[in-house]
């Protein structure tokens, strides 16, 4: 946000400048070129606009999410959610797909996009979806050659499961019937310079003990992965195993190695985040000095070092595969881009 005191100017000028910062400081190209008119459709009004609160990506924030992966330590990645405030579900989600299938074909070839039209042909239709809440959001990767990934979430019901691949349905079958609190609401298409590959991501219902994903991680062939997974959690939560409701998703993908099952905590419902959270993400790389110097690396490109304040980070995922024991990615929220202050300048003068 913008200094009191100083003048509006729109969203992009942010949205770009951090950008260019977090690009330069991680060696990865510029993701303008590629993104930069989205970027522009999307945060054209001026920074003090409190409309920008309202969405479902990032609530309470400029929909605008960078993230670190421990998988990808090197890349510049971010997700946004796509158009102005004022858009409806049906434009973000035409929005995110146009922009999937322009980037995909030119960068990634015909046989990419070839298969993310397969895999996207339900959540392409022409109907007008009332149902929808949020529509799309737009996710984006980069490295030091260019376009690393392309990623979109599509709003999911349960009535689409057989729209999926027939694999993923199965096993999207599988996880339901074996924790009935576990509700499936978006799916994800991703696209690489080699490969692809589609997410379907649950709402964990109620709260959960991390310990009741042993079951269906069993099921899915990677109960032996539960307890460095369980590791993690507790270290970053400073003991704490139960995660409280409306602050789990589990999401679900099938990958050359077999079932990936991401477990990610939703960090603003949890009531006692520990204060040295960043600490103890770091205590639990020390093991990995080559991710913790990149995690070190990705915290100084987007200027977070204090875990204490509030809006920092939003999500804390962790993958586990057969063969990979669990790995992290951090969601931020740049704190230039809470809207805390504007909120409560635009309620007093009312």
């Amino acid at each position: 946000m913008r200094n009191q005191g100083t003048r509006a100017q729109p969203m992009k000028h942010l949205v770009e400048r951090s950008l260019h910062s977090a690009a330069r400081a991680l060696g990865t190209r510029d993701p303008l070129p590629y993104v930069g008119d989205l970027i522009e459709r999307t945060f054209y009004l001026p920074d003090d606009d409190v409309s920008y609160a309202r969405n479902a990506l990032t609530p309470g924030a400029v929909p605008y999410e960078p993230s670190f992966s421990e998988a990808e330590p090197n890349t510049l990645r971010f997700t946004i959610e796509p158009l102005g405030p004022g858009a409806s579900p049906v434009s973000r989600r035409d929005e995110a797909t146009r922009e999937m299938r322009r980037l995909v074909q030119p960068v990634f070839g015909r046989d990419a996009l070839s298969w993310f039209d397969s895999r996207s042909e339900e959540w392409r239709g022409f109907g007008g979806l009332s149902w929808m809440n949020f529509g799309a959001w737009f996710g984006s990767a980069f490295d030091g050659d260019g376009l690393y990934a392309a990623k979109i979430y599509y709003e999911l019901l349960p009535s689409q499961i057989d729209a999926l691949s027939p694999g993923l349905a199965r096993l999207t079958r599988m996880v339901m019937a074996e924790m009935p609190t576990l509700m499936p609401i978006f799916t994800s298409i991703g696209c690489k310079r080699d490969t692809g590959s589609q997410r379907v991501t649950f709402l964990h219902r109620g709260p959960l003990q991390v310990s009741a994903l042993g079951p269906l991680m069993n099921r899915l062939g990677i109960g032996h992965q539960l307890p460095s997974l369980m590791r993690i959690v507790g270290v970053a939560l400073g003991g704490r195993f139960e995660l409280p409701p409306g602050g789990v998703l589990v999401g679900i993908r099938e990958t050359p190695d077999g079932v990936e099952l991401k477990l990610e905590i939703l960090l603003a419902a949890i009531p006692d985040l520990p204060s040295r959270f960043l600490d103890l993400i770091k205590l639990g790389l020390a093991e990995r000095p080559r991710q913790l110097l990149a995690l070190t690396r990705w915290l100084d490109a987007f200027g977070v070092d204090e875990a204490g304040e509030q809006g920092h980070f939003s999500v804390l995922s962790i993958r586990v595969t057969p063969s990979s024991q669990a790995r992290i990615s951090l969601y931020v929220r740049p704190i230039e881009f809470e809207m805390r202050e504007a909120i409560e300048e635009a309620q007093a003068l009312q």
